[in-house]
């Protein structure tokens, strides 16, 4: 048997997937549930009703979380910091086609960062504040989740291929218990165009994840690990629990739950048994 979630209150559209697949749907504090033996095709029911549906995985023990690890651009927050940053230098276009290019794997990360940050060169650090007061946003139902995994004893940590100055910010601005990030180098209060010490890719998001299950002497398989891009996925393969979140195709099919519709509170839908 598997269980269905539908990540919506909505008592008539519960109603129509009930009679599409033939199941009755049980009531959840924030969402309901299908159980059946049937073969259903998530796919499907996502592009009929815009919606999100996951099977609840089979795996993963909820009650021994101990870890939620986010990406922050376009994951934990709203906008891609670099690409806002360029914008000031009225170089987005440029940079932000680099950046999906990026995130749909097309390009090598480190390559790509350092070819973007270059463009950043001789822009004044007043910038980064700019887009963190004036362009950043939380994702919706971010801060919920926090508070959520937060009343359940579960760290979290924001981890990004992005910059230091936006990630130890979130992390202080929504209580993150650990932030990773890469660090603009700045002299005279300038962007050099560079990056102090090694980057932050794909590899040592990953690496991250197995320092704070080392840390905290959890297993991997207690960790919840979100993320949208390509620079994500090692991460998430050694997590018990990946969550693509808004994300690109090749990262929905990899991942054990997708959440392309609603905010990041649905994850909590998972721990409603």
């Amino acid at each position: 048997m598997k269980t269905i979630i539908l990540h919506s209150q909505d008592l008539t559209t519960a109603k129509l997937v009930s009679e599409r697949i033939g199941v009755s749907a049980q009531k959840k504090r924030a969402h309901f549930r299908f159980i059946t033996n049937k073969t259903i095709d998530l796919k499907a029911l996502r592009e009929v009703f815009k919606l999100d549906f996951n099977f609840v995985p089979e795996n993963f023990r909820f009650d021994r979380a101990a870890l939620f690890i986010s990406d922050m651009d376009s994951t934990l927050i709203n906008i891609e910091c670099i690409d806002e940053i360029a914008d000031f230098a009225n170089l987005k276009p440029q940079v932000a086609n680099i950046t999906e290019r990026a995130m749909q794997g097309e390009l090598d990360f480190n390559a790509s960062l350092i070819e973007r940050v270059a463009l950043l060169k001789g822009l004044h650090v007043d910038v980064l504040e700019k887009v963190y007061t004036q362009r950043l946003k939380v994702n919706s139902g971010g801060k919920e989740l926090i508070k959520f995994f937060q009343s359940r004893d579960i760290k979290s940590a924001v981890v990004s291929g992005g910059f230091t100055y936006f990630t130890n910010q979130l992390a202080k601005d929504i209580s993150l218990d650990h932030a990773r990030a890469n660090t603009l180098e700045i002299e005279n209060g300038l962007l050099t165009g560079c990056v102090q010490g090694d980057i932050i890719n794909g590899t040592a998001k990953a690496e991250f994840v197995q320092e704070l299950c080392e840390q905290y002497g959890v297993s991997t398989n207690q960790v919840i690990v979100a993320g949208d891009g390509a620079n994500d996925l090692e991460m998430m393969a050694v997590a018990g629990l990946s969550i693509a979140y808004h994300a690109k195709p090749s990262v929905i099919e990899r991942a054990n739950i997708a959440i392309s519709f609603g905010g990041l509170d649905k994850i909590m839908d998972l721990f409603d048994e």
